[in-house]
């Protein structure tokens, strides 16, 4: 008698801690909410989900920063880069003012460098480029296309040329008008180890000439794919190319050239070890070197050594 008495007394203490913590629902407890529900009654403070995830302890503040460095998941890269390419429908027809360029004809507005604001050389010469052709003008009532004074196209947040705060500074433009007749240019983004295509800001309808786009994001007819080329890249070309009309094939003494960092590991390794099957020395010149961040020697292969000497020729 005593074993049942336990054995009972023990069930009931079970199923009195579950009723407590909401782990069992009676039926007449069920069907009471259930008409609740119909009649549109909500309890102003849900139970709490003790499967959810804890929040991070900080502030909105921190979170929304555009410093805050994190390191997230595929899923969340995807999300990240369709909260900063939210206009990807954008074309021409339809995030592009025409009637700007009908006035004037095609005319291109560079803002005014802000003091204090620091920009690389890279980002200067672009920006002297434009200012020196015919197609410049300081009249900002007279342009068809506006370019940003503030340096974006370094946005990895290791780099030392970031620019911090960006997203204030491209909204409070006068002009900006949500990014629209704006081209942005941009070569890195993200940082590692997941380089998403995060600028630091919304571009909205801008028009974002960028460096290893991915295709996912790239705005046909709308965005413009440009090469990612180093910083000692000359400003201007050398001797005036050999191609002609009608010459098939074009009598060019170089068909194809690159010269960079041969990735052994991680994203793009795969094409940059594959470039030495297309090099042929003559016409196609692929050069490529291993020395690639402070531990490239763990990850040394053996055509490593003829590479780096052929690279630093």
């Amino acid at each position: 008698a005593k074993k049942r008495y336990l054995i009972l007394l023990s069930a009931g203490a079970c199923l009195a801690l579950l009723f407590y913590l909401g782990g069992v629902e009676l039926p007449a407890a069920r069907r009471t909410r259930q008409d609740r529900s119909r009649n549109g009654y909500r309890p102003e403070q849900p139970w709490p989900h003790y499967s959810d995830p804890l929040h991070a302890f900080m502030t909105w503040d921190q979170t929304d920063s555009e410093d805050y460095d994190l390191h997230i998941s595929p899923r969340q890269k995807r999300d990240v880069n369709r909260s900063v390419y939210r206009g990807k429908r954008c074309r021409m027809d339809s995030c592009f003012d025409f009637s700007l360029c009908q006035k004037n004809g095609f005319k291109v507005y560079v803002y005014p460098q802000q003091k204090g604001e620091k920009i690389s050389e890279s980002y200067q010469n672009i920006l002297s480029t434009i200012e020196g052709s015919r197609f410049y003008t300081s009249d900002p009532e007279q342009a068809c296309l506006f370019v940003l004074s503030l340096d974006t196209l370094d946005r990895d947040q290791l780099s030392p040329q970031y620019v911090h705060n960006l997203k204030t500074k491209v909204q409070s433009l006068p002009l900006w008008n949500d990014g629209r007749n704006h081209l942005i240019f941009n070569l890195y983004s993200g940082t590692w180890p997941d380089y998403t295509e995060d600028l630091g800001f919304e571009i909205g309808q801008a028009m974002l000439a960028k460096a290893s786009i991915g295709a996912e994001n790239f705005r046909p007819n709308f965005d413009v794919s440009i090469p990612l080329f180093s910083k000692e890249h000359p400003r201007t070309g050398g001797e005036r190319g050999f191609l002609k009309y009608n010459t098939i094939p074009p009598f060019r003494k170089y068909m194809l050239v690159f010269k960079g960092k041969r990735y052994l590991t991680g994203i793009g390794s795969d094409t940059r070890n594959a470039l030495y099957h297309v090099h042929n020395g003559e016409d196609v010149v692929l050069l490529t070197t291993c020395k690639h961040g402070k531990d490239w020697q763990k990850h040394k292969d053996a055509r490593c050594d003829k590479d780096n000497a052929e690279y630093d020729k």
